[in-house]
C-alpha cells in the first residue's frame, strides 16, 4: 500500500490538463504538467497497434517504467512515434499506474508505380522517391515525392509537368500507390536580353553564360533549361568575364526570368552596370613578417603595370606568394591585395600585403552533398588536412581544382568555428553532375585512301565515383578498323600522379600493295611540377604485321618489311607539358606547349632517338566580335641508333599538320624501277607552322555553336635513313609546302566537328594532295 500511496501522492502533485497538439496533420491529446514534480508509471500499455508490434512502440518513446517523466518527455515520445511514419494519430495519457499509448496506424504501401513518364525512365524517378514498398503511407511524404518528380522534369526543361497520385486498397491495411505524370511540353527560352551593357554586345555576353536560347538542337544539348541555380551561375560567369577584362567595378544589378504561360517560354533579362575599364598601375609587395624579403616576392607578381586589369592575375599572384611564403616556414602568413583606383588615369595600383594571420588549425573537413563522388576524391584536392595550419589561399586553390574536375555542377567552401578558439571547420558543399558521355563521330577524307570514317566511344570521367577516367572507342572506314581502351587513375598510390594505360589495335588495308595490322599498349604516368607544368613518362610497345599479295609491286624498303614481319617497336618516352589554356572546348587565351623525347631499342626491332615539340598560342583579337587568333609551330628530328632504320620509324605528317595534303602525302618517297607510283618513306626531320583566325559565322546565332576560320599552313618533311636499295628516292631536300584555306567548325552535341577546304599553293609534283577534309576537330 505504501508504494501505491506514493504513486497517488506523486500523481496528485501533478495538475493534469488536456492540451491539443497538431503534428503531421493529426491531433494528439497530451498530458501537460503544471508542477515541476515528475510522475512515475509502473507499465506502458499500447493500444491500436496491429501491424506494428507493441515493443516497437515502446522502443520509440523516451518514457520508461519506474523512471521519472515530465511533459517534455511526453512531447518527445509523440514526436518520435510520428517520425517513424507508421502512425496517423498518437495519444498518450496516464491511467492509474500505467502510461497508455493509443495509436492509429497508417496504411502500408504494397507497391509503388510511376505512370505516364516517357522522357525520364522509371529508375531515375524511383531514385528520388521516399515512398517505398512495405513502407508507411504518408501524405506528407507523398507530397514531397510529387515535388521531387516535378523538380526532375524541371531539370530537363519541362517546368509545367504535373503529378497526381492514385491509390488502390488491397485489404489488410495495404494500398498500391501510383504516381501519374503529365509531362507537358518543354519549357523553352525565347530570349536572353542584357540591359546596361555598352562595352560588349548581347551576342558576346550570351556566349559567356551557361543558359542558351532554344534552337533546333536544344532537345539534345539541354542548354535552354532554365533553373535558379543556373541563373546564379550565369551571374558569376558574367562577373568573372568582366573582372578579367578590366572592369573591376562591374556588378549585376538584377537577373530575372519571366514565363509566358501562353507560349511556355521564358524571357531572361540581365541588368548590369559595367563601370570603367582599368589597367594595372604600380604593383608592390609589402611584408610585415620578420624574415620575409619583399624584393624576393616581387618576382612572383603576375599583375604587371600597364596590362589590362585581370582578377585572375591578382588571384594567381596571391597563390604564388602564398605558396612561397608557406615553403619558407610561415604557414600562417596571409596575403591580402589592396587596390587603389585612379579614376583619372583609369588604373588600379595593387599592393600585396603579407602579414602574420591568425594562428588557426583545421579541425576537420566536412563534405556534404556528394551522392556519387567518394569523399576521398574531394579531400585529395586539398593541400591541407585535419590538424594543418589553416590558410585561406590554399582553400581557394582547392575550390578551383574541384571546379576544374568537371565532376560537380557547383562547389562552395565555407568555414565554421571549431571546438576551440584556434580551430576551424572547413565545410565543402558540392553537387554531383553527369560525367559520362556517349559520342559518335564521322569524318571523310578524299584521295585514293579516302572515304567515310566513323567512330563510336563511351567515356566516363568519374568512374564509380572514384575520379578515374575510362574510355572505350571503336571506329573504321572502308579499309580500316580501329579499337582502343584508355584508363587513368589520377592519384596513383595516393600521390598526385596520373597513372594509366592505353591499349589499341588497328587494321589498315588502304594501301594498294600491302596491308598492316598494328597492336600494342602504352603505360604512362604524369606528375605535376607546377599548376601549369607537368611531366609524363611512357613505355610504348607496338607490334606491326605487314602482308602483301604481290611483293613484286613493292619498293625495296617495303619488301624488306613485309618479308621480315612481324616487327616490334619497344620504346620509352618523356614529355614536358606547359598548359595555360583557359577553355579546352574553345580556347581564347593561353599557351599549350609540349616537348617529347623517345628512345627505341629496349628489345624489339627499332633503334632510334627522337625529339619533337609543338606549341600553340591563343589570343582574342577582337573581344566583342569574338575573333580568336592562334599561332602554332612544331618540329622534330630523329637519329637512328642501330644498323638499319625502319620505314615505319621515321616521321610522317598527317593531313591535320599541313592541310591540303594527304596524311603521308609529303616528304621523301621511293619509286620502284619501272613503276609509276611513289611510296612514302617518312623523314628524319620536320617543321610546321600555322596561323588561324576563327570567328562566329554571320547570320547564325552564336548559341548554335557554328564558327568559321581562315588559315595558312606551311611546313616541310625531309631527310631519309631508310635503305631504299635500287629504288629512286625523291623529296629528301628541305622543300617547303604551303596551303591556304577556310573552315567551318561546329561544337555539336556529338563533339566538335570541322570541315576544312585547303588549296596548296606550294608543293612538289610527287606530293599527294587533299583539298577537302571533314572530321572530329582537334586543337592540340
Amino acid at each position: 500500500m505504501k508504494a501505491g500511496s506514493n504513486f497517488l501522492n506523486a500523481v496528485s502533485a501533478v495538475a493534469l490538463s488536456a492540451s491539443m497538439v497538431v503534428t503531421g496533420g493529426s491531433v494528439a491529446t497530451l498530458v501537460s504538467a503544471s508542477s515541476a514534480e515528475a510522475a512515475v508509471v509502473r507499465s506502458i500499455q499500447v493500444r491500436g497497434a496491429d501491424r506494428v508490434s507493441a515493443d516497437t512502440v515502446r522502443a520509440n518513446i523516451s518514457i520508461k517504467p519506474g523512471q521519472n517523466f515530465s511533459n517534455a518527455d511526453i512531447d518527445e515520445s509523440v514526436r518520435r512515434l510520428y517520425a517513424t511514419g507508421y502512425f496517423s494519430d498518437v495519444r498518450i495519457s496516464v491511467s492509474g499506474g500505467a502510461l497508455v499509448v493509443v495509436v492509429n496506424e497508417n496504411q502500408l504501401i504494397n507497391a509503388v508505380v510511376i505512370n505516364g513518364n516517357r522522357k525520364i525512365k522509371d529508375d531515375k524517378l524511383e531514385a528520388v522517391l521516399r515512398s517505398r514498398p512495405l513502407g508507411p503511407y504518408s501524405e506528407t511524404t507523398i507530397e514531397a515525392d510529387k515535388q521531387a518528380i516535378r523538380d526532375a522534369y524541371a531539370a530537363i526543361g519541362r517546368s509545367d509537368a504535373t503529378v497526381t497520385t492514385q491509390t488502390h486498397p488491397i485489404g489488410n491495411g495495404r494500398v498500391n500507390l501510383a504516381f501519374v505524370v503529365d509531362e507537358g511540353d518543354r519549357t523553352k527560352i525565347s530570349q536572353i536580353n542584357f540591359v546596361g551593357n555598352e562595352a560588349y554586345s548581347n551576342s558576346r555576353l550570351r556566349s559567356v553564360i551557361l543558359t542558351k536560347k532554344s534552337n533546333f538542337l536544344s532537345f539534345l544539348t539541354r542548354k535552354d533549361v532554365y533553373s535558379e541555380e543556373k541563373l546564379r551561375a550565369d551571374e558569376e560567369a558574367l562577373r568573372q568575364f568582366y573582372f578579367n577584362n578590366g572592369y573591376a567595378d562591374f556588378r549585376v544589378i538584377s537577373s530575372e526570368a519571366v514565363l509566358d504561360e501562353a507560349s511556355n517560354e521564358y524571357v531572361v533579362t540581365f541588368t548590369v552596370e559595367e563601370g570603367q575599364r582599368y589597367n594595372f598601375g604600380d604593383v608592390n609587395v609589402e611584408s610585415t613578417v620578420e624574415g620575409l624579403d619583399s624584393e624576393e616576392l616581387t618576382g612572383l607578381i603576375e599583375s604587371r603595370p600597364g596590362k589590362v586589369y585581370r582578377a585572375k592575375d591578382v588571384q594567381d599572384t596571391m597563390s604564388e606568394i602564398s605558396q612561397r611564403v608557406a615553403a619558407k616556414g610561415y604557414p600562417f602568413a596571409r596575403v591580402t591585395p589592396r587596390g587603389n583606383r585612379d579614376l583619372g588615369n583609369g588604373t588600379i595600383a595593387v599592393d600585396y600585403l603579407v602579414d602574420q594571420g591568425e594562428r588557426a588549425y583545421v579541425e576537420r573537413i566536412e563534405i556534404r552533398g556528394n551522392t556519387r563522388t567518394r569523399d576521398y576524391v574531394i579531400r585529395r584536392e586539398f593541400d591541407i588536412g585535419e590538424g594543418d595550419a589553416f590558410n585561406q589561399e590554399v582553400i581557394a586553390r582547392a575550390k578551383r581544382r574541384l571546379e576544374a574536375l568537371g565532376y560537380f555542377s557547383s562547389v562552395n567552401i565555407t568555414t565554421a568555428p571549431g571546438s576551440e578558439a584556434d580551430r576551424v571547420v572547413v565545410i565543402v558543399d558540392v553537387q554531383d553532375q553527369s560525367t559520362g558521355s556517349f559520342g559518335i563521330g564521322a569524318g571523310y577524307e578524299t584521295g585514293s585512301d579516302g572515304g567515310f570514317k566513323l567512330e563510336a566511344s563511351i567515356e566516363e570521367k568519374n568512374f564509380l565515383g572514384r575520379g578515374q577516367y575510362i574510355r572505350l572507342a571503336a571506329g573504321g572506314g572502308k579499309d580500316s578498323r580501329d579499337y582502343s581502351l584508355s584508363f587513368t587513375e589520377p592519384y596513383f598510390l595516393g600521390y598526385r600522379l596520373a597513372a594509366g594505360f592505353d591499349i589499341f589495335k588497328n587494321e589498315d588495308d588502304s594501301e594498294d600493295y600491302y596491308s598492316v595490322d598494328s597492336q600494342g599498349f602504352t603505360l604512362r604516368v604524369t606528375a605535376p611540377i607546377t599548376e601549369d607544368l607537368s611531366t609524363t613518362f611512357r613505355y610504348n610497345y607496338t607490334k606491326l604485321d605487314y602482308s602483301s599479295s604481290n611483293l613484286a609491286e613493292l619498293s625495296t624498303p617495303y619488301v624488306n618489311v613485309v618479308q621480315g614481319s612481324p616487327w616490334v617497336r619497344s620504346s620509352i618516352s618523356h614529355s614536358l607539358t606547359f598548359d595555360t589554356i583557359d577553355d579546352r572546348t574553345l580556347p581564347r587565351e593561353g599557351i599549350f606547349a609540349q616537348v617529347t623525347q623517345e628512345f627505341a631499342g629496349l628489345g624489339g626491332d627499332s633503334d632510334y632517338y627522337k625529339i619533337s615539340g609543338k606549341a600553340r598560342y591563343f589570343h582574342t583579337l577582337l573581344e566583342d566580335a569574338d575573333v580568336i587568333g592562334s599561332l602554332s609551330v612544331g618540329g622534330g628530328h630523329m637519329w637512328g641508333t642501330g644498323s638499319d632504320t625502319k620505314v615505319f620509324d621515321q616521321f610522317t605528317l598527317s593531313s591535320s599538320d599541313i592541310r591540303g595534303f594527304e596524311s603521308g602525302g609529303i616528304g621523301p618517297r621511293a619509286r620502284k624501277t619501272g613503276m609509276s607510283g611513289y611510296d612514302s618513306l617518312g623523314g628524319t626531320t620536320y617543321f610546321t607552322v600555322s596561323a588561324e583566325a576563327s570567328f562566329p559565322l554571320p547570320l547564325l546565332p552564336r548559341d548554335s555553336g557554328f564558327r568559321g576560320a581562315l588559315f595558312v599552313d606551311a611546313g616541310t618533311l625531309y631527310g631519309n635513313d631508310v635503305n631504299a636499295g635500287s629504288d629512286t628516292v625523291v623529296g629528301t631536300d628541305m622543300s617547303l609546302r604551303a596551303s591556304v584555306g577556310a573552315s567551318i567548325i561546329w561544337a555539336s552535341p556529338f563533339g566538335p566537328l570541322r570541315f576544312d577546304y585547303a588549296v596548296p599553293f606550294k608543293k612538289e609534283s610527287f606530293d599527294e594532295t587533299q583539298r577537302f577534309k571533314f572530321g572530329i576537330a582537334t586543337q592540340f
